[in-house]
């Protein structure tokens, strides 16, 4: 038998949800199942699924220790060397500055080196991140963007801002800008993009159309042309729906694909140019909240942005 404490981290969420994190090993058909013979009680009563745990209560589980293992990966971070770009930092969140060519969370060819790895092991350095404290918590990224863009990445360090940020970024709460290099010179200045998008996950692509269809999404893409230097555009960006490739599917879609994309334009004369990343970056993040009363209220109204210094596409246009 096994008991688990509820501390401030792991209340406020589903029985399940917290179950789901704080014992890995348990298949989720077995968990469910010991819910509903009594196996696992909350507060020794029976409980319920959906049950939402506050600081203070118990879990008691009768299960087999074999389920509370944890495995050499999640401890990986211990070992690595943190290297961050840090905009903001207060006790709750860390804005970063993510760089082209790294991945935020591990994959298949990568589980260490990750934005989120070395946000951990900053963390876990400097004492306000301990593992074996958490049992259903670690820090985790708000927003993620693909590994050759780089810009702004929100962290949160608690689990109480983590539900924040994800909710005002579900709530379009956050303004989130762009700057992109495009090929040729769009007809208008400014403009907002409409269409529809879908996503082929085995490939990891997308296909944007101009008309509703069945299994597509809608997109809306706003842009302001900044300057123009030859063929080149450089395009302020604003996000209002959030999609994968968003920006750089929709501007191949009007015949002006960013410099450098290989998945949405045709890169063989960029990448003899040297240009290995598409020129996009996150470059603007605005706190437009519409409501106060969380822990997060003092970033309403504040605008971070990233270093322009390091926005290696933006030498074009010197």
């Amino acid at each position: 038998m096994r008991t688990l404490y509820i501390k401030q981290n792991d209340a406020g969420q589903r029985l399940d949800k917290f179950l789901s994190k704080a014992v890995k090993a348990m298949p989720k058909s077995l968990m469910y199942k010991c819910i509903r013979t009594k196996k696992i009680k909350v507060n020794r009563k029976r409980t319920e699924i959906g049950y939402i745990l506050c600081e203070g209560d118990t879990v008691e589980m009768f299960v087999s220790e074999e389920f509370f293992t944890d495995t050499a990966a999640e401890q990986a971070f211990m070992k690595l060397t943190p290297r961050l770009d840090i905009i903001y930092e207060d006790e709750n969140i860390m804005l970063l500055e993510k760089k082209p060519g790294l991945i935020v969370h591990s994959d298949d060819e990568e589980e260490v080196n990750t934005l989120i790895g070395h946000v951990k092991a900053y963390l876990y350095r400097k004492g306000e991140y301990k593992p074996e404290d958490e049992q259903s918590f670690a820090p985790a990224l708000c927003n993620r963007i693909d590994r050759n863009t780089g810009g702004i990445v929100i962290a949160a360090k608690n689990a109480e801002a983590l539900r924040v940020m994800n909710e005002k970024i579900k709530n379009d709460e956050l303004s989130k800008f762009y700057l992109a290099a495009i090929h040729g010179n769009p007809k208008k200045r400014s403009d907002t993009l409409k269409g529809y998008l879908k996503k082929d996950s085995g490939n990891n692509i997308v296909d944007i159309v101009t008309s509703p269809r069945a299994g597509y999404k809608e997109i809306i893409t706003k842009y302001r042309v900044l300057e123009e230097k030859h063929d080149l555009s450089l395009v302020e960006v604003e996000l209002v729906t959030g999609r994968t490739h968003q920006i750089r599917a929709h501007f191949s879609s009007i015949g002006h694909p960013l410099l450098g994309d290989g998945k949405y334009g045709v890169n063989r004369d960029d990448k003899k140019l040297g240009y290995k990343f598409q020129a996009l970056y996150a470059y603007r993040l605005e706190f437009k909240f519409k409501a106060n009363g969380t822990v997060l209220d003092y970033l309403n109204g504040k605008v971070f942005y990233a270093d322009r210094d390091k926005i290696w596409f933006l030498k074009e246009f010197k």
